[in-house]
């Protein structure tokens, strides 16, 4: 082996040196900087194939045939065992009988004769590292498993973040609610104010409205409403006007009394509902005779209810009949079916009671067409009339009746329910007598009479600078774009 070392000023320099003096097969060791200039140490191609090839009659060169298993040698001189050697086991299999060998062609040269000779330990390394491999199918089913949780974290993360965007968003629209809140009130404080000191007409009708128990609502879409260049007293009766025409009412009794049918008056506890139900009785009686009637009752609840519309029943010639479930009222409706009227007596249930939607679905699944008469107490507020409305009202109400009107000290907040509700309005009752204290609502009596039922002034009188901000809240709501104005 022939090493060279040359050395130039530059590297190109360097490398047309080794290609003259080494040829073009030269094999480079190294090259770096040295003295300001590069130094190449290089081989030619011919001593580089030598160091390859191992020398010969080296251990390389000659391997051993057999696979040596022996233990390892002990310490102090110890002989080492070894196995017999690959001929030596075949001898007694094969006898002593030795092949001629065939001798090789002058032209090639004699290959020595490779043995293999491996230890028990790297036998043992090779099983073991064979062993600690893991199977292709180990591999491939790792691999889904990584990629089903790869998949079910990415799905995780965008779950996450998509509720986090919509709690985010629905937080933004709230904010937008209350912002465009905030702003309407503003904005309808500031209109009112200027509307008042234009038009003071305006705010007189509106004092008026509201004394009577009527909404903001109501009296803020009549007042925007109220045509320009009138006084005071025409806009009260242009008011008056409205809410007469959009105040629906049986202008006949025989709708009822001659058509006939099932009826079932229904409310809360303490409505009136008994004594109505006693009065309609009274005047079916007295148009057809009792023989044409019948009475039901479905209140098992309140001690001695049965009893008394069973005195009414005794009085006026007509079998009370009583009933607890959905099933008995079936039953009973088909053995009246040859009567001409039958009213039913609702139990009394609250509002907010979950039996509301069991009465109705009773009433309902009866197997007769049974029209509900909701009875709406006079003296309640307007609060609590909407949400016995919104609580009675099912698939719909066939009517209602205005009960305890002698008791209200105002009648302009049960008016303006049956207004913006589209409720029928049947009968008044003004007093507990059978059958006289039951009238059939006059509308034009009804509003004239809420407007004289005023309140305390002095309880109800708003002040000029109140009255924007009054009119403000009084948002308006889909009833009343229905309100008819003539």
């Amino acid at each position: 082996m022939n090493v060279k070392k040359f050395t130039a000023p530059t590297s190109r320099e360097a490398l047309r040196k080794v290609r003259e003096s080494l040829g073009p097969d030269a094999v480079i060791l190294s090259n770096r900087q040295a003295d300001g200039g590069v130094e190449i140490l290089a081989l030619a191609n011919d001593d580089a194939a030598s160091l390859a090839m191992p020398a010969p009659h080296s251990p390389m060169a000659e391997p051993a045939p057999s696979l040596d298993l022996g233990t390892a040698v002990s310490q102090g001189g110890a002989d080492q065992r070894h196995e017999p050697r690959l001929e030596q086991r075949m001898e007694p299999r094969f006898g002593s009988h030795t092949p001629t060998p065939t001798p090789a062609p002058a032209a090639l040269p004699a290959q020595p004769v490779r043995r293999v000779v491996a230890s028990a330990s790297s036998f043992a390394s090779v099983t073991k590292a064979a062993a600690a491999a893991p199977a292709p199918a180990q591999v491939q089913a790792k691999a889904a498993l990584d990629v089903d949780q790869i998949a079910a974290m990415v799905s995780a993360a965008v779950a996450s973040a998509k509720q986090n965007a919509a709690a985010e968003m629905q937080g933004m629209m709230s904010e937008i609610r209350a912002m465009r809140g905030m702003m309407e009130t503003q904005l309808a404080e500031i209109s009112w104010g200027t509307t008042q000191a234009r038009e003071p007409q305006k705010a007189a009708v509106l004092r008026e409205m509201l004394a009577a128990g009527f909404s903001a609502s109501l009296a803020r879409y009549l007042i925007e409403k109220l045509p320009a260049n009138r006084d005071a007293a025409d806009s009260l009766r242009w008011i008056k006007n409205v809410l007469t025409r959009n105040l629906q009412t049986m202008a006949n009794e025989d709708a009822l009394i001659e058509q006939g049918g099932v009826f079932a008056l229904v409310g809360p506890t303490g409505v009136g509902k008994t004594t109505s139900t006693a009065k309609l009785a009274a005047r079916c009686v007295m148009r057809h005779g009792p023989d044409k009637l019948a009475l039901i009752t479905t209140d098992a609840y309140r001690i001695g209810a049965h009893e008394q519309l069973r005195i009414y029943g005794k009085i006026l010639g007509v079998m009370v009949h009583s009933v607890k479930d959905e099933a008995d009222l079936r039953i009973a409706l088909k053995e009246l079916k040859n009567k001409h009227t039958v009213l039913i007596d609702t139990v009394g249930v609250s509002q907010r009671d979950q039996m509301v939607t069991e009465q109705v679905s009773m009433l309902q699944g009866a197997g007769s067409d049974v029209k509900r008469l909701l009875c709406l107490n006079a003296t309640a507020t307007q609060e609590t009339l909407n949400e016995v409305v919104r609580a009675y009202q099912g698939s719909g109400l066939a009517g209602c009746i205005m009960t305890k009107l002698d008791e209200a000290a105002a009648i302009g907040n049960v008016l303006d329910v049956v207004i913006r509700q589209k409720l029928n309005l049947f009968y008044v009752s003004n007093g507990q007598r059978v059958p006289e204290d039951l009238h059939l609502a006059d509308p034009a009596y009804l509003i004239d009479r809420a407007f004289k039922l005023k309140r305390d002034v002095v309880n109800t009188q708003y002040l000029d600078a109140e009255l924007p901000l009054l009119m403000s809240n009084g948002q308006h709501e889909q009833a009343m774009r229905e309100v008819h104005l003539g």
